[in-house]
């Protein structure tokens, strides 16, 4: 799969990330779409997936999978900091 239909949530409006997913499903026909958060986002890409499956898109996705996994970096005074993130693949029906 593609980075094509990979969704990224951030601090954008958050029902633009909704807008998202349902698109690349109806318009773009992806028969996958990526719903990908990292840290305090995590919330939101799960708030995200929960609208599209019960109001935009009730009975036409389903979770395929549920990735968690953690990412390690270094902050601007050098020091090692790890942050979760979530990897969630939608499928259609």
């Amino acid at each position: 799969m593609s980075n094509d239909n990979a969704i990224f949530v951030g601090e954008k409006p958050f029902m633009n990330y909704v807008t998202g997913v349902v698109m690349q499903f109806t318009t773009k026909g992806a028969s996958e779409v990526i719903v990908k958060a990292r840290g305090k986002f995590i919330s939101r890409a799960v708030d995200v997936i929960e609208v599209c499956r019960k109001r935009f898109l009730e009975g036409k996705v389903d979770i395929k999978s549920i990735n968690l996994d953690s990412e390690e970096f270094e902050n601007k005074d050098g020091k090692l900091v790890r942050v979760s993130t979530i990897e969630i693949i939608l499928k259609n029906n």
